[in-house]
């Protein structure tokens, strides 16, 4: 396994749209999955340890961001599943309902998004503004491939409580750090 960490937050880089199919049997794009105050797209998968680490925190979170905020999310495994059964589609559908995903998780099997958006690892987060302009390019908070304790700076939230407030992203933004994105062979 190899441990990544995201590039530097290209403030203003506008979201490549999509259309990928979803575990709840919807095709999902840039513009169904929006938020009235923006969206949170991040690169996340079933068998890597550091998504594991958050997944519960993550979901608590979006829920807010949803719920208070207005800001919404989408989830995209990239991963090749076919070294990782865990990241099957099967297993998306299982992972998203066990854990009551509040966001669509969707599929990217041909891994053309994540080229498009240049994600390397998992997971890797982009916030973006209501004019899909990216403002948000770090990690979710201290936790790594174990969970860090309760009461930890909420890095992904506050950042994207303050983007639904004033449109933009906070100046220092701590990259992300993860398992890298499972290619498929050339």
């Amino acid at each position: 396994m190899v441990s990544l960490t995201t590039p530097v937050c290209d403030f203003g880089w506008k979201a490549p749209d999509f259309s990928l199919p979803g575990v709840d049997g919807k095709r999902w794009t840039l513009q169904d999955a929006m938020g009235p105050n923006g969206l949170l797209v991040m690169f996340i998968c079933n068998h890597c340890p550091y998504v594991k680490a958050i997944r519960p925190r993550l979901v608590r979170d979006l829920a807010e961001l949803k719920r208070d905020h207005g800001i919404h999310a989408i989830a995209i495994m990239s991963n090749d599943p076919t070294d990782y059964a865990e990241d099957s589609f099967d297993n998306m559908q299982r992972v998203a309902a066990e854990f009551d995903f509040p966001f669509p998780y969707v599929i990217d099997e041909t891994q053309a998004v994540a080229k498009a958006y240049g994600a390397v690892c998992t997971p890797d987060f982009f916030g973006f503004n209501r004019d899909l302009e990216l403002q948000y390019r770090g990690r979710f908070d201290e936790s790594r491939k174990e969970t860090a304790p309760e009461g930890v700076r909420r890095d992904l939230f506050e950042a994207m409580k303050g983007i639904a407030a004033t449109q933009r992203g906070p100046a220092e933004q701590i990259p992300s750090m993860g398992c890298s994105i499972k290619w498929k062979e050339a």
